[in-house]
């Protein structure tokens, strides 16, 4: 299995995949966008849940995204609701909870539902790579 390359948005250089970082504190989306483009993917962003859903279905994007990462409490549409949608309307892309409010019951229901990880703020540098990668092994995999 090699890895995913894709040009769009990156001129002629590849790169290891799009994530989409759905998250309301401007903060945290820089951390995670500067960590993961430093590993080699590219980044979208969202500042909740309603504007996640319009940017994964504006374009081309859908077409191209590889993980989402999305936190839970959120204005408008929570994580909750965001990640519902993109189950039911994009289940081959996998899905990271990363939020700032640990709670064993929905780490639970979240894990069972099929989401990757559910990971609490703040998180590793190492850890998000290596959860990042993992989702993109299980999307590779749901390909085959």
């Amino acid at each position: 299995m090699g890895e995913f390359t894709s040009g769009f948005f990156m001129g002629d250089s590849a790169t290891n995949g799009r994530i989409l970082v759905v998250d309301d504190e401007a903060d945290i989306r820089k951390v995670v966008r500067m960590t993961l483009q430093k590993a080699g993917y590219e980044v979208l962003e969202a500042e909740n849940g309603e504007k996640a859903i319009e940017t994964i279905n504006s374009g081309e994007n859908r077409l191209l995204l590889d993980v989402v990462i999305c936190d839970i409490r959120m204005p408008k549409i929570n994580g909750v609701e965001a990640i519902a949608y993109f189950r039911n309307h994009y289940p081959r892309v996998p899905l990271i909870v990363l939020t700032g409010f640990p709670d064993t019951d929905m780490a639970t229901s979240m894990l069972r539902q099929g989401v990757v990880d559910y990971l609490v703020k703040p998180v590793e540098g190492e850890k998000l790579r290596e959860t990042v990668a993992r989702a993109m092994e299980q999307r590779e995999l749901a390909h085959l």
